[in-house]
């Protein structure tokens, strides 16, 4: 039934937009890409700034998989894909779970997203209502407590310092849970710590998860960098029971330097899977056609992604040593040498100034960009990102270790 308005009615008033959704007015930034936005745009402005702020490799991603990108153009793959994935890349990331992880993995539990931020996202719509609660050891990365409140949940972060090697222990975790706890959330090697969890501590976090019949979200995105003989260690891979729990998050990003090709990955119990699915059907319908096919290459041209993998693993080896050397001969800070990952995360508390405050004049004073601690639920440190060249190390930890002098220097001298 067609509404008519007579004639004689007023004229409509305007008034202001009614206020944006809850969900736009909670949700934070993501503080280190404003802080890598900044120091790019100091760069674009002429100014000489050394980067430590951005979570990207700065190594080319492989000829083999970008040429198999480019022939998938050629060959026309530029239409919609199955929304869980091209069929022969869930297959070969169910026969790399099941033969080298010993996960036993159908392609139908698999899942391709467009990304690994976004394959978290989804792992958590897929299993936390409005209320329920989500514990996130500390320091996290700074989108998982975001991603939570998106869905209507509330993230409880739960604190490790660098005086458990940042990394949460079962009684912190037992702790933490209430009658509302939904999920945990794992992320092993860290971000922002480069903390890698042996198999007796996942063990350990495990078996308080399963005991309370929780679900562990494990975000798996920096598997394959890992350094000193660490090993990565799924929960999947623990025993069935933990298996039927867990969802595995992970992607191309980091391991394959493809952070702009927007490629995630989803492992998860055959219910979840589908809900994950179903949830990306209508959110996305599917991750970028023909980028899958290129990383298809990442699997069926294994000797060329070792060799890869190996000269980039080498060169990230380099930097972390001398990194962490230089941080720990500053006066004032601590460093934990990190074990996977390419992050350290010095403790910078001793100098008595707000860690967001630190990195904010440490870019405007010194042109060294680093994201603050409180970002990742950790006051007191910084995160120092070295997936950056040599030259720009040894510049910017020079340019600290003044900076750090000057704060020194102008604590001691006396007032007036």
């Amino acid at each position: 039934m067609t509404r008519t308005i007579p004639t004689d009615s007023p004229a409509p008033s305007f008034q202001s937009p009614a206020p944006l959704s809850t969900w736009a007015r909670n949700i934070a930034p993501s503080p280190t890409l404003a802080v890598d936005a900044k120091a790019k745009t100091l760069i674009a402005a002429g100014e000489d700034v050394c980067g430590f702020a951005a979570g990207e490799p700065d190594f080319d991603t492989p000829e083999h998989i970008k040429e198999a990108a480019i022939k998938a153009l050629r060959d026309g793959k530029t239409k919609y894909a199955p929304t869980p994935g091209i069929p022969p890349l869930r297959d070969a990331i169910a026969r790399k779970y099941s033969e080298f992880y010993k996960i036993p993995t159908q392609a139908s539990q698999v899942i391709v997203s467009p990304g690994g931020k976004f394959s978290c996202y989804l792992a958590i719509l897929a299993t936390c209502s409005a209320g329920d609660e989500v514990i996130i050891p500390a320091p996290y990365w700074v989108s998982y407590p975001e991603m939570v409140k998106l869905a209507g949940a509330v993230p409880v972060p739960v604190l490790a310092t660098d005086e458990t090697g940042f990394k949460l222990t079962p009684a912190a975790l037992e702790a933490a849970i209430t009658p509302r706890t939904r999920l945990l959330i794992l992320n092993s090697p860290s971000n922002p710590t480069g903390a890698v969890y042996t198999r007796a501590e996942m063990e350990a976090l495990t078996a308080v998860a399963l005991r309370h019949n929780l679900y562990l979200m494990s975000d798996e995105i920096y598997e394959h960098l890992l350094y000193d003989g660490a090993a990565h260690v799924s929960p999947a891979s623990l025993s069935a029971a933990a298996r039927e729990r867990t969802i595995i998050v992970s992607g191309f990003a980091k391991t394959f330097a493809m952070t702009g090709w927007r490629l995630g990955t989803i492992i998860a119990p055959a219910p979840i899977a589908k809900a994950i699915s179903e949830l990306q059907s209508q959110m996305t319908s599917n991750a970028t056609t023909f980028a899958q096919w290129g990383a298809l290459a990442a699997y069926t041209e294994p000797e060329k992604t070792q060799a890869a993998l190996a000269a980039m693993l080498e060169k990230f080896d380099q930097r972390r040593t001398f990194l962490h050397a230089e941080l720990n001969k500053i006066p004032g800070i601590k460093c934990l040498l990190s074990q996977g990952a390419f992050y350290l995360f010095p403790n910078i508390s001793s100098f008595g100034i707000e860690d967001r405050i630190f990195c904010e004049r440490l870019l405007d004073e010194a042109k060294v960009a680093a994201v603050h601690g409180s970002a990742f639920g950790a006051p007191g440190f910084i995160r120092i990102s070295y997936a950056t060249s040599e030259e720009i190390l040894a510049k910017g930890v020079s340019r600290l270790a003044q900076f750090c002098a000057g704060l020194s220097k102008r604590a001691n001298t006396p007032a007036g």
